[in-house]
């Protein structure tokens, strides 16, 4: 049996195997609610044979929207939906999980394929941005935020903790914290978008304070049989890369003693100046074997691993213990049962519907089967 396609356990949580798909905005909401679109969209992808279906960066509040056309979990009326899609993740032979977000000094911005820029304030639609410190974040996101106040850093702690215990009572078995990309969060604990001069602001342990009450406070109602887990930039690009790798991983082992069950590991994106290495294969595959060896923590990760003998390789050499597989599936929601197949698996049957698995297999390899593998010439 391939590694890739064996099982993990985390809590009381047992994945098929160690594909999941990671959080990918669909900005098709209308006042963060769930329509046909996000139905349709989460039960393809489910039924595709991913161990783990992570649904898409889902508001806190309405202010921590990305766009107007966000989910959101700020309401308890919007669990209805969530709730079905929850199910029918479940039903495919997936665990269903959702990411839960607030976008902070990103926020209010159109979406990407209408200019992912800010919104400008004095449109009818747009809402006033927040982050620790009055700093934009450049290029198209160029509106200055309100610096929160103590009073503006409990409530979004406790929008978190709101929208947490809506994911559990709408089914969700696996809850990520949006710790990453720039986002509130992740703007709290860099110091190119925290300038705070108090308890929130300054040396390393202020810095990580709203991380780590924020997962606190989620912990407390969390179940733990169920997975709580956190995607977290570790690494800008900017030039500072050891000292911001060596911070992560210290905010890494306090998350792990707070309870945080596996890291989701990503890169920052707090400025836009950097230097990415995206024409890398895996080029986060060494990062996240730091942390996961440092932090003695479980850990996922992202960006070029869908060549089926990459995201083996990660798994099987320990570096990871799940890979996130998103666009690829988004071309194919099936990408699971051709990973398996270009690995050699002999029974990969169960990564597809029965009434699909019927006829694909029976006429593989005939002339009339047109469906080219991973790996075909």
């Amino acid at each position: 049996m391939s590694v890739l396609f064996s099982p993990f356990e985390l809590n009381g949580i047992k994945l098929r195997n160690r594909i999941a798909v990671p959080p990918m905005c669909q900005y098709s909401a209308v006042n963060g609610y769930t329509n046909d679109w996000h139905q349709t969209h989460y039960a393809s992808i489910a039924r595709g044979g991913a161990g783990l279906v992570i649904v898409e960066a889902t508001a806190v509040s309405p202010e921590g929207r990305i766009t107007p056309s966000c989910l959101g979990l700020w309401e308890d009326g919007q669990k209805e939906g969530l709730s079905i899609i929850a199910s029918s993740i479940k039903k495919a032979g997936a665990v269903p999980g959702i990411q839960i977000a607030h976008a902070g000094r990103k926020a209010c911005a159109n979406r990407p394929w209408e200019g992912d820029d800010h919104i400008p304030s004095d449109a009818p639609e747009a809402w006033e941005t927040i982050a620790p410190s009055a700093i934009p974040f450049g290029g198209g996101l160029n509106r200055t935020p309100r610096k929160m106040t103590l009073e503006d850093i409990e409530r979004v702690k406790a929008d978190f903790v709101a929208a947490a215990r809506r994911a559990k009572e709408s089914g969700f078995e696996w809850l990520e914290l949006h710790f990453a990309h720039g986002y509130l969060a992740q703007s709290f604990f860099s110091d190119h978008s925290n300038q705070r001069v108090d308890h929130y602001g300054g040396s390393f342990e202020n810095r990580a304070r709203f991380i780590l009450e924020t997962l606190e406070a989620v912990r407390d109602i969390w179940p733990a049989k169920f997975a709580l887990t956190a995607r977290l930039g570790v690494i800008e690009y900017d030039g500072r890369d050891t000292e911001t790798l060596e911070e992560s991983i210290e905010l890494a082992r306090r998350m792990r003693v707070l309870g945080i069950d596996l890291l989701n590991v990503s890169v920052n994106f707090v400025i836009p100046d950097t230097h990415i290495p995206w024409g890398e294969t895996a080029f986060l595959a060494p990062i996240a074997a730091s942390v996961k060896r440092e932090a003695n923590i479980p850990v996922a990760s992202s960006w070029g691993l869908d060549n089926p003998f990459v995201a083996q390789q990660v798994v099987e050499s320990g570096q990871m213990d799940l890979v996130m597989i998103g666009r690829a599936m988004l071309a194919n929601p099936h990408y699971p049962h051709l990973l398996a197949h270009a690995l050699e698996i002999k029974h990969p049957d169960w990564t597809l519907p029965a009434p699909y698995a019927h006829w694909l297999e029976r006429y593989r390899g005939a002339a009339q089967y047109p469906v080219r593998l991973l790996g075909d010439a």
